[in-house]
């Protein structure tokens, strides 16, 4: 049996504004909502189930692999909210894209601090 990713629980301080905000960025679906949820779900069926966590939000890193048109398009969003963007995940490179593995790629942050990266090469390849 092959071994897939099914979902992944993000944690929140609004699910309902998180899942929203990564939703619109990437030009997803609307989220849906099952139990204390608030599901995202991406194009190779897997889910980020966003949840309310009390406390803190320990910052996590979410990496989408996006075409080249799809890139153009998001960036084109993060610009458009006002949104800093880096080329590096330490945010070292405000406002640069970087080129790695000849593709393009950026990160930028959800409301609670989840480092996002949208990329159009898997690492390596």
């Amino acid at each position: 049996m092959a071994v897939l990713l099914n979902h992944t629980i993000v944690h929140a301080r609004d699910r309902h504004a998180s899942a929203e905000f990564l939703a619109e960025i990437l030009a997803l679906p609307r989220p849906t909502t099952y139990g204390p949820f608030t599901i995202v779900r991406v194009a190779n069926d897997v889910s980020l189930d966003f949840a309310e966590a009390p406390g803190e939000i320990q910052a996590q890193h979410y990496a989408f692999l996006v075409s080249e048109e799809d890139f153009d398009a998001i960036l084109g969003r993060i610009v458009a909210r006002g949104l800093t963007y880096w080329a590096d995940p330490y945010h070292r490179r405000p406002g640069e894209i970087n080129t790695n593995d000849g593709g393009r790629g950026l990160y930028w942050c959800d409301p609670d601090g989840h480092n996002l990266e949208i990329i159009t090469r898997p690492y390596g390849g």
